[in-house]
């Protein structure tokens, strides 16, 4: 394994924004005529991280990421879970409040592991097949469809693990498709920035990973 210089920063923030985004997500917000789950102001960098990991640095040290981060969701659930069983003090009146937002947070992050498992894999799986088969040209573009794909199935199935039985079917539907685009819309936006940074980051580096011969298994660890 090769000692990258900014490999360990990046793999610390993907991991912080994943955690964080999931606690946002126990609040809906109205984005004009859009209902959104709170997560999603954040969560999109998490996909910007994977497309940098996986164009930079292969597909194998993404999964090494996905699986740190698949970790520290675990941590968060399982911590959440022992403080809200624990007694109140008698002074600490706000149990019903914690029950009531951070109770939420093992479900959607029950939603959320089952999502972003697939979803990351399948964006970075995207990600690298497309640049084998262009052979690293139309960087902008690899990274769009690969989020296309990977927002479709991390966002349809969050919302459908998270929130299924207390909206409506429509509901449902309406905060799929607009959280998709929104994700999508994000990437896009960010592309000015994430280009550049990623051009700056293999010349650091000294490294532009082709997949050739990598094992895409998601267990496949080492």
């Amino acid at each position: 394994m090769k000692n990258y210089k900014y490999y360990p920063m990046i793999t610390g923030l993907f991991a912080a924004c994943l955690v964080i985004s999931n606690i946002l997500d126990t609040k809906i917000f109205k984005f004009f005529s859009l209902d959104l789950p709170g997560g999603i102001i954040l969560f999109p960098i998490v996909y910007v991280f994977a497309d940098i990991l996986t164009e930079v640095y292969g597909y194998a040290y993404s999964r090494r990421v996905i699986w740190t981060g698949f970790g520290a969701l675990l941590l968060m659930i399982i911590a959440l879970t022992i403080v809200q069983q624990l007694p109140a003090a008698s002074f600490w009146t706000l149990q019903k409040e914690y029950d009531d937002i951070l109770g939420k947070v093992p479900r959607i992050v029950a939603a959320s592991i089952s999502a972003y498992f697939l979803g990351e894999f399948a964006n970075s799986f995207t990600l690298a097949k497309l640049k084998l088969q262009s052979e690293g040209k139309r960087m902008p573009l690899r990274f769009v469809l690969s989020t296309i794909v990977g927002q479709f199935v991390d966002t349809t199935i969050f919302v459908l693990i998270a929130f299924s039985g207390e909206m409506a079917v429509n509901d449902l539907m309406m905060i799929t498709l607009s959280a998709w685009a929104f994700k999508v819309g994000w990437e896009i936006i960010a592309l000015p920035i994430t280009l550049p940074l990623v051009k700056k980051l293999k010349r650091i580096e000294n490294e532009d990973y082709y997949d050739r011969e990598t094992n895409f298994s998601p267990f496949k660890l080492s």
